[in-house]
């Protein structure tokens, strides 16, 4: 599993590509082969965005749960 920093590092590498690739786009008649790697770009974008949200809210579970079992244990 890939960690934090290193999603986040992809993460901006893909809004590059996304941005390079936008940039490629002409104004009439898109080419199919562009348009494809464009959402296949936004696709994993999108997918990676989930994953971060979804490891910071583990996180965030984590350390309620500590500091959860660390009151507890004092009790």
């Amino acid at each position: 599993m890939k960690t934090l920093s290193q999603m986040e590092a992809r993460l901006k590498e893909l809004e590059a590509a996304i941005k390079e690739t936008e940039a490629r786009l002409p104004a009439h008649s898109v080419k199919p082969p562009v348009m494809m790697d464009l959402l296949s770009l936004e696709d994993e974008y999108e997918d990676l965005v989930q994953q971060i949200r979804a490891c910071k809210a583990g996180d965030a579970d984590a350390s309620r749960t500590a500091a959860t079992k660390a009151v507890t244990k004092k009790l």
